[in-house]
């Protein structure tokens, strides 16, 4: 569950950036949240009912997509075959994203970065087996750039991204996170990125921390307990522990009220999600009593708050 710590406890790497510009906003200024994604429909999966609540209460959101995804493979098996999809899934995809950005009400930018293709249990040391114009493969101030004009010139007060394993070892999720890591340190500095727009940095960088084992214990034993069958069964019988996943969760978002929005724009990304499939196997209920939160982790912080907290601008208002 959440830990139990200061701000201090939650800084899981140093950064070099100075602080230039004061992110606090005035109480007429609205709330600012970006979410940086590697790929269209990881925004659907990871936070969505979070960025669907702030969206409600006149938070600004703004999705940025790293990737095409133009290499991923059509995931769901109804439309595999289909050869219109085949021979454009870069513009579905796109179509797809667009669709998806209505229904949560965000609004959405793509870094422009060709997708890099999946490797069973990336590293960064098999770089090299990747396609040489792709994501992962870019040198990360030249991926940086176009994420740190974003930031200044949209002015998030929050970030979110993926932690150091990108939430699961994917090339495009790992660099995702480095080239996050990177803007976030970067654009509140007038010695870097010079002519990339006036510095601006956000108070806050959360890692979006949903698939971890406490939660599938709770919504397995829930889904079993309400008579259905649980999808989260195999998952916890080859769950590996790590000890540096303790206690890792900081910020648990309270949004089971648009969880229904979620899977809307989860099902928006069709090419990837079977409507009939694992993403909908538990009840939204059972979901909503069981786990009515979206789970996060505050990775720095320039601003004072206290831990745990349930919600991403705890500190700003």
């Amino acid at each position: 569950m959440a830990a139990d710590a200061g701000v201090g406890d939650a800084v899981t790497r140093p950064l070099s950036a100075p602080l230039r510009v004061t992110a606090v906003p005035p109480s007429r200024e609205p709330l600012r949240l970006m979410a940086v994604h590697a790929h269209p429909d990881d925004e659907s999966s990871k936070g969505a009912a979070s960025m669907a609540r702030y969206v409600a209460e006149g938070v600004e959101v703004m999705v940025v997509t790293c990737t095409g995804g133009e290499r991923g493979e059509i995931l769901n098996p109804k439309l595999a075959d289909d050869p219109q999809i085949l021979a454009n899934l870069p513009a579905v995809r796109r179509a797809e994203m667009d669709r998806a950005r209505e229904i949560l009400g965000v609004q959405q930018e793509w870094l422009g970065f060709v997708d890099s293709g999946y490797l069973e249990d990336y590293k960064l040391a098999d770089v090299d087996q990747l396609p040489d114009d792709c994501f992962a493969r870019q040198p990360i101030d030249l991926a940086a750039a176009p994420l740190v004009r974003l930031m200044r010139s949209f002015r998030p007060h929050v970030v979110t991204t993926y932690d150091e394993n990108g939430g699961y070892p994917h090339p495009d999720h790992i660099m995702c996170h480095l080239v996050s890591m990177r803007a976030y340190e970067a654009t509140g500095s007038v010695d870097e990125f010079v002519g990339d727009g006036e510095p601006w940095q956000p108070s806050k960088l959360y890692y979006q921390l949903g698939f971890h084992k406490e939660r599938f214990i709770v919504l397995h034993e829930a889904t079993e307990a309400a008579g259905f069958k649980s999808p989260f069964k195999e998952w916890l019988d080859e769950w590996v522990d790590r000890p540096e996943d303790e206690g890792r969760v900081t910020t648990l978002v309270p949004c089971g009220e648009y969880f229904s929005v979620r899977d809307d724009a989860l099902r928006a990304h069709a090419t990837q999600v079977d409507a009939d499939g694992f993403w909908f196997s538990v009840p939204l209920e059972v979901q909503q009593e069981a786990w009515p939160t979206e789970d996060f982790q505050l990775a720095h912080s320039h601003i004072a708050t206290s831990l745990p907290e349930d919600d991403l601008f705890a500190g700003l208002r």
